[in-house]
């Protein structure tokens, strides 16, 4: 089955000052990579706008109407996977504090609206951006549903994500680098400590918060990924999806503030997500 691709041209729309690493040309040059005539399967659809009610899954109403921005849609059913390359990221927002760049957390409004419509009783955050998600290991701190597992620089921005912190229920898995490190310590951290507590878990659904801003070429941190390295993160996590949640995949775009990296990486990644069962 195909993978989805999921976008918006309203995302398009968030202007940013100029030379804020977060601004449209992240998703222009995620775009150019994607129309490789290799990425010619994928299904290509525009994100449909969210419900206020949608969003409020995971953050207050005054929160939601306060920011009122909006975008994604109903999905599409039969399809093994998706990729979401939407903008802003999202996993620094707290359940009524945005921080960073974030506005909504859109990868847990994912994991929460798959449980709240769709029957998922088990579903994980995995996140691999270099900034520690710490918007989603707030909103499901005391949650014994989601796991929330994150490999990150520390010491960076935003100061959470140590080893010591677990969740109300071990449910929360840190697994912290040190600047510089590349990807065999990356490699390490998730075979040794956030696969095992995934298989664990056992999730029905595994939301990929898919940041590239540990790619060595960017400017906001100081670890030396390379696409290879997110194509392997990538297909061991679709290994544990097809174990125990048929397959059942979303990653959804977080950081990535160099170019060439970020559409180099993302085509990496969804390259290997296409290559599903």
């Amino acid at each position: 089955m195909p993978t989805l691709l999921i976008t918006h041209p309203a995302c398009l729309d968030h202007i940013t000052p100029a030379g804020h690493p977060e601004r449209p040309d992240r998703l222009r040059a995620i775009e150019r990579a994607l129309g490789h005539e290799r990425f010619r399967a994928l299904v290509r659809v525009e994100a449909p706008a969210a419900s206020l009610e949608t969003i409020a899954l995971c953050h207050p109403m005054n929160y939601v109407t306060a920011i009122r921005d909006a975008s994604p849609k109903e999905g599409l059913l039969g399809l093994d996977n998706a990729f979401v390359a939407t903008r802003p990221p999202g996993h620094h927002t707290e359940t009524a504090r945005p921080m960073g760049f974030c506005l909504f957390n859109n990868a847990a409004i994912a994991a929460r609206y798959a449980q709240e419509k769709h029957g998922i009783e088990r579903a994980a955050v995995v996140d691999f951006d270099v900034h520690h998600g710490n918007g989603s290991q707030d909103i499901f701190w005391s949650d014994r549903t989601v796991m929330y597992g994150s490999t990150h620089q520390m010491p960076l921005y935003p100061g959470t994500g140590a080893v010591s912190e677990r969740g109300e229920h071990n449910t929360v898995v840190n697994a912290p680098l040190r600047p510089g490190d590349g990807g065999d310590k990356f490699r390490a951290a998730f075979e040794t400590v956030i696969l095992p507590r995934l298989r664990d878990f056992r999730p029905d659904l595994i939301v990929i918060s898919a940041g590239f801003d540990a790619h060595m070429r960017d400017p906001l941190a100081n670890l030396n990924l390379l696409e290879a390295d997110f194509d392997w993160a990538t297909r061991k996590l679709m290994e544990v999806a097809d174990a125990c949640a048929g397959g059942r995949v979303v990653s959804v775009l977080e950081g990535g503030y160099d170019l060439e990296g970020l559409a180099n990486s993302a085509a990496a990644h969804v390259a290997a997500l296409m290559q599903a069962r």
